[in-house]
């Protein structure tokens, strides 16, 4: 049986998860693969920091890492330190020197992907990533393989669990926003600066490459229009409830005859969706295709060992082509044009909250306003929330995200209006 020897850049949680794997499932991953996968060698700053991990006889920490780069005798790198800088410049030396690589770098893939990809073809190499997006969710390979034939036409999906779990506390308890995030600070769930996360940033970056596999097309992460969620009110999911609704960050993607529409922001998800329900840090993503017509993929996005399950997939299939020399068969095609659509053209249903006057004839200027945009409304609901101040919770018709900007800006014309508070998205059942 032949032996493939691996090396490991970097020792995180992830990489923990990877190794925990490959040591726990030794024999069952070299009967499912027919190769025995060996640790050889993992890249470290500080190796005393791991000194309570036993490593395998076979495997050492090494601060170097040109001593991965050059030992000839490793076959697959397992990038798993972050980063778009030094990470990169270590894939591409991999590559360049004639070595598969294994990732989980979602930050890397979504700035520099193709080019990624056209590299490992042209050094006959391999490279895989299913990690780098929904973490266990088993979705790259799916695309790939079981979807190939099809031709995808959207996909929509939450793709942060760190969100998820903040809105889905603050939807189920009635807690604000500063106060879950905090827990999921506390819990781990949240890194203690959660820009990435909560400005949809992270999700964006699983968007641009997921669409890149869908649609062929070289998309990157500055394609992505992002809004994130620290916006998002208890009033307002209260509000949604009413309407039949639960908030979710979503990631949608579309491909038509426009051209693509690439999107992550807060949105109302009809209950009847089964988005709607995924709870807490799960991840899911909704695909939909002309010949499967529509497939929903749910699971943990994050993580230890369900990341760590889905690099070690990965490194069993790369190690397969090992064995039997068949690496760089996988030549990336994509069309030449892009032709990214306009976010402003892009039409939803929006819920809109309003503060106004408590006053007769309000409601009648507000209407008049929104038939100047030629926006009709689905829905309206009228709380007072004090004797000079009335709520207005507004779900319009389908509309260009433009005719919306205008509106709002006809609003906050009208003296009678007091606030527009929120403009929120509704996504299609």
């Amino acid at each position: 049986m032949k032996t493939v020897k691996i090396a490991l850049l970097g020792f995180g949680t992830v990489a923990q998860g990877t190794f925990n794997l490959l040591q726990d499932n030794a024999n069952l991953i070299e009967n499912r693969s027919g190769v025995t996968i060996e640790i050889s060698k993992i890249f470290v700053r500080n190796p005393e920091k791991y000194s309570h991990i036993t490593l395998p006889s076979t495997a050492k920490y090494v601060t170097n890492i040109d001593d991965i780069v050059n030992d000839e005798s490793i076959d697959i790198v397992v990038e798993l330190m972050g980063g778009t800088t030094f990470a990169k410049d270590c894939v591409e030396s991999a590559l360049k020197h004639g070595k598969s690589v294994v990732t989980a770098n979602k930050d890397l893939l979504a700035e520099a992907g193709p080019y990624l990809f056209d590299l490992a073809y042209k050094n006959k190499v391999d490279l895989r990533f299913e990690a780098s997006v929904l973490g266990g969710i088993p979705i790259i390979r799916t695309l790939y393989e079981s979807l190939g034939g099809n031709h995808i036409t959207e996909l929509v999906g939450i793709m942060n669990g760190t969100t998820n779990f903040i809105l889905s506390k603050m939807t189920e308890e009635g807690l604000s926003y500063g106060a879950v995030l905090k827990e999921a600070q506390d819990l781990g769930y949240a890194e203690a600066d959660p820009t990435a996360d909560v400005e949809g940033l992270d999700a964006a970056r699983k968007l641009a490459i997921l669409a890149s596999i869908s649609f062929n097309r070289r998309i990157f992460f500055e394609d992505v229009t992002v809004e994130g969620i620290t916006n998002i009110d208890t009033e307002d999911i209260s509000y949604g409830k009413e309407f039949g609704y639960n908030i979710k960050l979503i990631g949608i993607a579309k491909e038509t005859s426009k051209g693509l529409s690439l999107n992550v922001y807060p949105a109302f998800v009809p209950l009847t969706h089964p988005l709607a329900s995924v709870r807490g840090s799960y991840n899911a993503i909704y695909i939909k295709g002309n010949g499967i017509d529509d497939a929903m993929f749910y699971g943990r996005g994050a993580g230890s060992l369900p990341t760590g399950s889905s690099v070690v997939s990965d490194i069993m299939e790369v190690a397969k082509n090992i064995a039997f020399e068949s690496t760089g068969r996988f030549k990336p095609f994509y069309f030449d044009q892009k032709n990214i659509y306009s976010p402003g053209k892009i039409q939803s249903s929006y819920y809109i909250r309003l503060a106004v006057d408590n006053k007769t004839g309000v409601l009648a200027k507000i209407a008049t306003k929104l038939a100047e945009q030629k926006i009709s409304v689905l829905s309206i609901v009228q709380r007072n929330k004090d004797p000079e101040t009335a709520v207005l919770a507004i779900v319009t018709s389908k509309c260009p995200h433009s005719y919306i900007l205008n509106l709002i800006d006809s609003f906050n014309s009208l003296r009678s209006v007091k606030e527009v508070s929120s403009v929120i998205r509704i996504m299609e059942a």
